[in-house]
């Protein structure tokens, strides 16, 4: 799905990856739940690039959704691989780096009990560590953005020049508009509403989130 000119959303992949287009190669943003790599490399065949077109793998946190075809992906696209120094650790040891706590009934909180024990990330040693403030050679400048509260570690993409912001699960969407991380779910309230607050104030015009729609014309939208 395009987004806009050289930013894509791989359809059918839980959580939401997307796919950045630069003349030196493809950036990923988030990997999908174990065996999603076939269907994100076929969707980059899709754009007329291959598997040794992606050049790098950014993640937004080590939650298994994100991250648990990078390790595959890797070795199919030999792509370097970022993340935040909190996130990083986790990923190494294969592990959230928090403990999940569904709040209530829900069907999310039933696919934790039943799949949690089935499906885990393969440990991985992510190539380079990434801090609040960085701007990374990528659509002519992604700002990373420190956006912890939904886990320790989480990272959002600001492209500065587009406007366009890529915000993991620090924020999901739906039909009504942007809310803020899921209750039971969020390592940190504070935290959480902090990075909200601090998304907001970006100018962002365009919101890709890792759960739900984009959202376009964003500026107003934020929850806060």
């Amino acid at each position: 799905m395009k987004i806009m000119e050289n930013i894509f959303l791989v359809p059918g992949v839980v959580a939401n990856p997307f796919i950045l287009v630069d003349a030196d190669g493809l950036t990923l943003i988030d990997t999908g739940l174990p065996r999603s790599s076939h269907k994100i490399l076929d969707y980059v065949s899709s754009l007329g690039k291959s598997a040794q077109d992606v050049k790098r793998i950014i993640i937004t946190h080590s939650d298994l959704d994100h991250i648990g075809s990078l390790a595959a992906l890797h070795k199919l696209t030999g792509a370097r691989t970022y993340a935040s120094q909190v996130e990083a650790g986790a990923i190494a040891n294969g592990k959230p780096s928090r403990q999940i706590k569904p709040a209530g009934f829900s069907m999310r909180r039933l696919m934790f009990t039943l799949l949690g024990p089935f499906m885990k990330a393969k440990p991985f040693q992510v190539d380079e560590l990434l801090a609040d403030g960085q701007v990374l050679p990528i659509l002519g400048g992604l700002l990373v953005v420190d956006t912890a509260g939904h886990t320790p570690g989480h990272l959002s993409f600001f492209a500065l020049g587009s406007g366009v912001l890529f915000c993991g699960d620090s924020m999901v969407t739906d039909e009504k508009g942007i809310h803020g991380s899921r209750p039971g779910l969020t390592w940190d309230d504070a935290k959480a509403r902090e990075a909200e607050r601090k998304q907001a104030a970006l100018g962002a015009q365009v919101v890709c989130p890792g759960h739900g729609p984009v959202v376009k014309e964003a500026a107003g939208k934020f929850p806060v």
